[in-house]
């Protein structure tokens, strides 16, 4: 009696994502994600409150030493109210890319043992920093009713598209150093302060509009200038959305995310070999 045999063997580079065979290890999705969940604050007094704590601190200090001591401004809004909405968005970018870019190291034994899409492993990452992005937008809502300011209708389509773009960004960078990182753990020690460097590059603190205007397009290569410029006019119902550096910010994470995800599957087939 003949027994089918299964073969295992790269695709082509050019074959990105293979959506029925993540969906087939659909499962192991919802474990790496949940298992993240649980480990992130697993014996923590505060829990979830933690994710509420990162951006309130943070608005509370960029308020005291960039809107009170260096008297940047923000427009119609408060500074507060200014920082906060930039800080949601950049702190789930920031926490996807950095959970992402680690994820085949933290999970390197389980690599080496059985085959599944490894894939996997980073986009579960950035769905662990979602619903920290949630928890955050409830603390972002108690701003706006504290401040009086009512979200216009564009929220309900900028916001998914701002998550969408943030999302492609953090993914593309994830797969992409997630990738270098398996061979050069120089990428753990280097990320942090890539990231601190870069929420300087983003408006989270100053708006666009004092930066020289032939500045603002170089700016908006950078996918979160796009996304937090646009999510501040859309959720405080305040201003115009300037759909030019939207669309540069989000053609960029477009380019970020396919960059990424063909170096991830370029170089698949010796992760288990060098993790």
């Amino acid at each position: 009696m003949s027994k089918a045999l299964t073969i295992i063997k790269p695709r082509p580079k050019w074959h990105l994502i293979d959506f029925s065979e993540i969906w087939k290890f659909r499962e192991l999705f919802y474990i790496f994600t949940w298992r993240d969940l649980k480990v992130r604050y697993k014996q923590t007094a505060l829990g979830f409150l933690w994710a509420i704590f990162q951006p309130l601190s943070q608005t509370f200090i960029f308020t005291i030493f960039f809107g009170n001591l260096a008297k940047i401004p923000s427009g119609e809004l408060p500074y507060p109210l200014f920082v906060l909405i930039g800080l949601v968005f950049w702190t789930f970018f920031a926490g996807a890319l950095t959970n992402a870019s680690n994820s085949l190291v933290t999970n390197e034994a389980i690599i080496r043992k059985i085959y599944f899409p490894r894939l996997i492993l980073p986009l579960s990452s950035i769905l662990t920093s979602f619903v920290d992005f949630t928890i955050t937008s409830i603390l972002l809502l108690g701003f706006l009713i504290y401040y009086g300011f009512s979200p216009s209708l564009n929220v309900l389509w900028i916001v998914p598209l701002g998550i969408l773009i943030s999302s492609l960004a953090a993914a593309g960078g994830g797969f992409f150093l997630s990738a270098i990182n398996i061979k050069y753990r120089d990428v753990r020690v280097i990320l942090p302060f890539f990231i601190q460097t870069l929420i300087f590059l983003s408006p989270v603190i100053y708006p666009t509009n004092i930066v020289r205007p032939s500045n603002r397009i170089l700016m908006a290569l950078n996918p979160m200038t796009g996304v937090i410029e646009a999510a501040r006019s859309a959720i405080s119902g305040t201003g115009v959305i300037n759909w030019e550096t939207f669309g540069i910010s989000a053609l960029a994470a477009i380019f970020i995310f396919l960059v990424g995800l063909y170096y991830f599957k370029a170089t698949e087939r010796f992760f288990a070999d060098i993790v």
